[in-house]
């Protein structure tokens, strides 16, 4: 599984960006698909994810501010930010879950960084 991010950039808080993830090999419906995002010094973190069933799962920070989507035709996933503020600064990273497996793989990072 090779997953390629884009999306990431520059904006001003109350912005919004929009991060695509493209994945290629063996991507299934039954995965999970998700974002994932790293501040400086801290862990990475949960942003969001959709699962096989189509059931997204947010981080409370972002609720009612990000959604995520796919589309299982082409194995893209994709996050709408809206209303950015500057903590949601970070290394954004596309993830996929195997639903068999557990196996976790990454796309390679975009960064997003929000002025205050």
């Amino acid at each position: 599984v090779q997953l390629q991010a884009s999306g990431g950039g520059l904006v001003q808080a109350g912005g919004s960006l929009r991060l695509s993830c493209v994945g290629s090999g063996s991507i299934f419906s039954t995965d999970t698909m998700g974002w994932y995002r790293q501040a400086s010094g801290k862990q990475r973190e949960l942003v969001a994810s959709v699962s096989s069933g189509g059931y997204s799962r947010y981080a409370d920070s972002v609720k009612g501010r990000f959604a995520t989507s796919r589309d299982n035709t082409k194995n893209t996933v994709a996050l709408q930010m809206n209303n950015l503020k500057p903590e949601d600064t970070g290394v954004y990273y596309c993830n996929v879950q195997k639903y068999y497996t557990g196996n976790r793989y990454w796309g390679q990072g975009t960064q997003v960084t929000v002025s205050s």
